[in-house]
């Protein structure tokens, strides 16, 4: 019984040396890990982009593959016809269909509370109140 509690008693000294190790182990100096130095973030920033200190040789490099990039641009092609936008492919797909609009005369007439006398009128409106698509194949024709 007596060696027993030796053993868990140097399991826990044994434990306590080890945290304290590790933990001293991890501490460094700010020196250390911040080095004081004459280079600018410039400078730090190329040396890492590159891989090495020559920051010259790697802008040069950069100049270059910038140079055999295709620039962006926004000039129409022939291709636009055939590339897909949401605007093409509605009216593509679901054509509206015609809403007629309706002319319509309104007689002179007496109204209000107290008959006032409206005179004669022509108003247009649509046949239907929102805008109709037709199904994708249900109406081909042009209008």
């Amino acid at each position: 019984m007596l060696r027993l509690r030796l053993t868990n008693h140097s399991l826990k000294i044994g434990t306590y040396l080890v945290i304290a190790m590790l933990g001293t182990g991890c501490s460094t100096s700010k020196d250390e890990l911040l080095p004081h130095g004459d280079s600018t973030m410039m400078d730090v920033w190329d040396q890492g982009a590159s891989g090495s200190g020559n920051s010259t040789s790697s802008r040069q490099l950069l100049d270059a593959r910038q140079d055999l990039r295709r620039p962006l641009e926004t000039r129409e092609t022939d291709n636009t016809m055939f590339t897909r936008t949401a605007q093409n492919e509605i009216y593509s797909q679901f054509k509206r269909l015609p809403n007629p609009d309706l002319v319509m005369y309104v007689f002179p007439h007496l109204a209000g509370s107290d008959p006032a006398p409206i005179p004669g009128y022509t108003t247009v409106f649509p046949l239907y109140q929102r805008v109709q698509y037709a199904m994708p194949g249900e109406r081909t024709e042009a209008y």
